[in-house]
């Protein structure tokens, strides 16, 4: 509730782009992202604060 779903794909540093979507398994979301499954709420630490996600769906 009080959200609008976003899709990330976590990938390598050289391939990541955050404008499309594209996100380093290195950078504090994608490694917040990373081993976890759908229904899982995680936290990362990035620059601007703490943000939680809550996942929906992992392919």
């Amino acid at each position: 509730e009080g959200f609008d779903p976003e899709t990330f794909y976590v990938v390598g540093a050289k391939e990541a782009d955050p404008r499309n979507g594209k996100i380093s398994n290195e950078s504090p979301i994608g490694s917040a992202l990373m081993n976890h499954k759908a229904g899982d709420v995680v936290e990362a630490q990035t620059p601007g604060g703490n943000l939680k996600f809550k996942i929906i769906k992992v392919e």
